[in-house]
């Protein structure tokens, strides 16, 4: 690569073609390379190395060690928060390439790799960091009565749980990235984090400047590898003392099962299939764009996408044609132009994909009323698709496709949209659009969601709890919540004679 190229793309020279076990970059694989694509142009950008059972012992083994190293082990909190405020630093430095190195590799639009995968990550880093020194337990007022003439003094110690698996999907690489590591390293657990294999880009350079952060060898360690083989040899290992993964329902579960073979702990963040609930109260326009923002932000690449819009019916038929002009006009193209609105799907397979599930909804009968072909040209792009009319057992209403594609239907009464909102296995979000609080705030205990957005959908902070009801997943991700996920509590109980 030419210095020139390099220097006019940052976010190529950004691309390694590695993995960091134990703070070295490591080339030696299971033999297989996987090719990582462009998915705005369906070129190959990499040959990414496959990480066999080898290569995931190493990076365990490295990850146990750094675990019971001085070096870590007897780190003080305040350190820890540093050595998170450092990596903040350090990705807000680099901001730029990696911001260009997550469109390049993941397809999103660049003003969502700027604003969340680097700016809302530093965000995260910096939050969890204050953690680091806040982690506390309890002193207990204990009862025992036997033996006579003793007293004890009882108090709970959180430490941490050991070595975390972290498996992260490809549709925010580098933000779930840090929304796995951040908690697990402020508690003082080491990672052995494995990217998805689509996008594992971004995983790397954070690798890479964790070390130049000051993280001791082996605290952060990365491999890279398909699911299949690089995963489930890492959920396998009895070296790992947690699993935290976000994922797929499907693939959720067999970690769930493999999980309890030998009792690790484990946090599961999973499917979705979001309900945006329009009630005839609301600004219309709002809920219109809305709708619009909660199913066609990162192309519908999102756990909680608000795949399904139940509108009240004197403004159905104004909501759900106001939000197919909308897709209609939407600008499809490379997530550096920045008139696109629409970026790729990430890979062909997941193309095939979301347009088979459109090819569905029209064999079941639902009204397509704008868009669900793929786009001319290269690259693996899909037009936002608008349903109307969806029956609530049609596939497309009750199945993630994880795409553009929204499936909308009308509704009478608040109690019929509530059982509509909650006729789902999936529990991960939901909004409401109503001018009426308290209409609202009656609707908000009924819904069976983890979020429940008003007026708004898809937005979160570190300090707000995140994680699904029913087949959403296990566990939740920021705030304190996340933390525990983390820690084990060991209960202390010290004897001492009754002094008279």
């Amino acid at each position: 690569m030419s210095v020139t190229l390099a220097q006019s793309r940052p976010e190529l020279a950004a691309i390694r073609e590695h993995m960091i076990i134990d703070g070295q970059p490591c080339t030696q694989g299971d033999g297989a390379t996987i090719p990582v694509y462009d998915p705005a142009t369906g070129k190959v950008i990499a040959q990414q190395i496959q990480a066999g059972s080898k290569q995931v012992d190493q990076a365990v083994q490295a990850a146990r060690r750094a675990f019971g190293h001085p070096a870590w082990r007897d780190l003080p909190p305040v350190a820890r928060e540093r050595l998170l405020l450092n990596l903040a630093d350090l990705v807000e430095q680099h901001a730029e390439a990696l911001a260009r190195l997550e469109t390049l590799n993941n397809g999103k639009l660049l003003a969502l790799s700027q604003g969340l995968e680097v700016g809302a990550g530093a965000q995260w880093l910096r939050y969890m960091a204050g953690w680091s020194t806040k982690i506390s337990g309890e002193t207990l007022n204990v009862s025992i009565p036997f033996p006579p003439g003793f007293h004890y003094h009882a108090y709970t110690r959180p430490e941490p749980v050991g070595v975390v698996a972290a498996i992260v999907p490809w549709n925010f690489p580098l933000l779930m990235a840090i929304w796995k590591i951040a908690p697990a390293v402020a508690t003082g657990c080491t990672v052995v984090l494995k990217p998805a294999e689509e996008t594992p880009l971004t995983a790397i350079r954070l690798a890479e400047l964790a070390l130049e952060a000051g993280f001791p060898p082996g605290v952060i360690n990365v491999i890279t590898g398909r699911g299949e083989v690089t995963g489930a040899a890492l959920v396998a290992h009895p070296g790992v003392d947690k699993i935290a993964f976000t994922g797929s329902t499907e693939v959720g579960k067999l970690i769930g099962h493999a999980a309890m073979d030998d009792m690790k702990r484990v946090s599961l963040e999973l499917g979705g299939k979001s309900p945006v609930v329009v009630l005839d109260d609301c600004d219309v326009e709002l809920a219109v764009q809305g709708a619009a923002n909660a199913i066609f932000f990162n192309q519908g690449q999102v756990c909680t996408a608000g795949s399904r819009l139940y509108v009240q019916e004197g403004i159905y038929d104004k909501v759900v044609s106001g939000l197919a002009d909308l897709a209609a006009g939407m600008t499809l193209g490379s997530g550096f132009d920045p008139t696109t609105q629409i970026g790729p799907m990430v890979s062909a397979r997941h193309r095939r994909r979301v347009l088979d599930y459109i090819d569905i909804g029209r064999q079941e009968g639902a009204r397509l009323l704008s868009g669900g072909q793929a786009a001319d040209g290269d690259g693996y792009f899909v037009r936002p698709a608008v349903f109307a009319d969806v029956d609530r057992d049609a596939r497309i209403a009750r199945e993630e496709i994880f795409g553009p594609v929204v499936a909308a239907a009308k509704f009478a009464s608040d109690e019929q949209a509530i059982a509509l909102a909650n006729d789902t296995c999936f529990g991960l979000g939901a909004s409401i659009w109503s001018n009426d609080l308290a209409r609202v705030n009656q609707m908000i205990p009924r819904i069976r969601a983890g979020t429940v957005w008003v007026n708004t959908h898809n937005m979160l902070d570190p300090h707000m709890p995140f994680g699904g009801y029913k087949q959403s997943g296990i566990g939740r991700e920021h705030g304190r919540a996340a933390i525990d996920m983390y820690l084990e509590s060991k209960s202390v109980c010290m004897a001492y004679p009754s002094r008279h």
